[in-house]
């Protein structure tokens, strides 16, 4: 098994909350990590903009990556939400086979 970590981005607590509980509840992601609010600076529209948003890291297997990308984009409120997959190169056996087992795997 080859486990993935998805770091996105979010417009406040409740929105990463309500998607990580979404994928959870669809066993898409064995759990995700929000990390709180920071302060975001992006090109956008053709100006420099700044805005606060909420990190969160979503753990998955390499087989859902596509299906977890695309639910969250779904449910996401921005146009271009930030998912970018991470690879994860080794860890705790157990962890890892945690994340295996609670996505079905």
């Amino acid at each position: 098994m080859t486990a993935k970590l998805i770091y996105m981005t979010a417009a406040d607590t409740a929105e990463a909350r309500r998607i990580s509980e979404a994928l959870v509840g669809e066993r898409l992601i064995a759990c995700a990590n929000i990390l709180g609010a920071m302060e975001s600076v992006y090109w956008w529209q053709g100006k420099v903009t700044r805005g606060d948003e909420v990190a969160v890291i979503l753990k998955t297997r390499a087989a859902l990556v596509d299906a977890v990308i695309a639910r969250a984009a779904e449910l996401h409120s921005y146009d271009c939400p930030c998912l970018v997959v991470l690879d994860i190169g080794g860890g705790h056996a157990p962890f890892l086979d945690w994340i295996s087992a609670e996505t079905g795997g």
